[in-house]
């Protein structure tokens, strides 16, 4: 029997700059007045904030002049995204932007002491499976420009008083680059960590679709930030369409590995689909699920059974299905705006909305808020 769950708390931290070595290409400088440099862009702040880069200028017409009086600046690398903001009343807001064809190597000096990208907002939550107590997630952190410009990181979250704390940050390396590869999954497999990531760091849907790719490391990745070898994770889609998977979930079981992920017929219109196998490199197709809009597959435990959970945007509901992809129930809880994963831990529902953060330029993928529910009494 599930309990049903309410709204606790909404969490939103933001930063653009945190302190820490800086090991891939997703950094920032900060200071009360500009100019700034970074990535070989400099942003000054004048009547009108422009970035100035291969002497070319880029301004935004409506958004490039400061609606208060400036607090202080800001410069950020994302991916391929160089990112000027002003930080007015409180918030910080974007006012120019510019994107590379290829993405600019990891930067080693700027105009100011350089630190890493912090996030706009989190989304995409996971539980990390480990063997502590501690409650730990890895999150999507939302960068100023869609899908190339967030990467994944890891959090703890007080179950009593509902805290974040920022633990680390992970990148992936492929093809010879670093990226900020999201929507993943980090669970302790013995005596090392897996793990699984979603190829958003360079998706292009014709040239470069959606994926999902696997590295492994015995060093603590809870901790610090960490640059990590990834290979292709072939995630089975023999007897249906699929342009693109992502929204990976692994679990170990005694008969080998259940691995649950989403495909696209189409961008976007995406579905469930649960596969298993004795090894990850031997999956097959166990079920393939329904939707035009669910996303955010998550294998649970419920009841001493395996579950499948996932997020249905038209619903606006959280399907509960068994493991031939069957709907069984629904979760009794609130559903905020965007596709909230349903991501359960003990008494606590942990997921996100589509609260957009830094103004016109940004545009989408800057959210969410984090929306904590948890389980009351009938």
């Amino acid at each position: 029997m599930l309990p049903r769950y309410e709204v606790a708390a909404r969490l939103r931290p933001v930063d653009l700059w945190r302190p820490g070595p800086v090991r891939a290409p997703y950094a920032a400088v900060t200071a009360e007045r500009g100019p700034l440099e970074l990535a070989g862009v400099e942003a000054t702040f004048d009547d009108r904030v422009t970035l100035h880069v291969d002497g070319t200028s880029h301004r935004s017409r409506r958004s490039g002049r400061p609606e208060a009086p400036v607090e202080a600046v800001a410069l950020t690398l994302t991916g391929p995204q160089v990112t000027a903001f002003t930080r007015e009343r409180g918030t910080w807001v974007a006012r120019a932007r510019c994107v590379f064809e290829e993405q600019p190597p990891v930067p080693t000096a700027a105009s100011h002491e350089l630190g890493r990208f912090g996030q706009l907002g989190l989304r995409d939550l996971r539980v990390v499976d480990h063997d502590g107590d501690e409650l730990l997630l890895t999150a999507t952190s939302a960068g100023p420009g869609g899908f190339p410009t967030g990467h994944t990181s890891v959090w703890a979250l007080d179950r009593s008083t509902l805290g974040l704390e920022h633990r680390a940050d992970l990148f992936l390396r492929r093809g010879g680059r670093v990226y900020g590869d999201h929507a993943a999954h980090l669970l302790r497999d013995g005596g090392r960590w897996l793990l699984a990531a979603s190829t958003w760091g360079d998706f292009e849907p014709d040239e470069r679709p959606v994926s999902v790719v696997l590295a492994t490391s015995s060093e603590d990745l809870t901790r610090g930030v960490h640059v990590l070898d990834a290979e292709p994770l072939a995630l089975p889609t023999d007897g249906f369409r699929s342009v693109g998977v992502w929204d990976p979930h692994l679990a170990r079981t005694d008969d080998g590995w259940l691995v649950g992920y989403v495909s696209a017929r189409r961008y976007f219109r995406f579905h469930p689909v649960l596969a298993a196998g004795p090894s990850l490199d031997a999956l097959t197709v166990r079920a393939v699920g329904a939707g035009h809009e669910t996303e955010g597959t998550t294998l649970a435990r419920l009841d001493g059974e395996w579950r499948v959970l996932a997020s249905d945007k038209h619903r606006r509901a959280y399907p509960v299905l068994d493991l031939d992809l069957r709907e069984v129930g629904t979760l009794d809880a609130a559903y905020p705006s965007n596709i909230p994963w349903p991501t359960l831990a003990g008494d606590l529902l942990i997921g996100f909305d589509g609260t957009a953060y830094g103004g016109r330029v940004v545009g989408y993928g800057s959210h969410g808020d984090v929306v904590v529910q948890r389980a009351v009494s009938p």
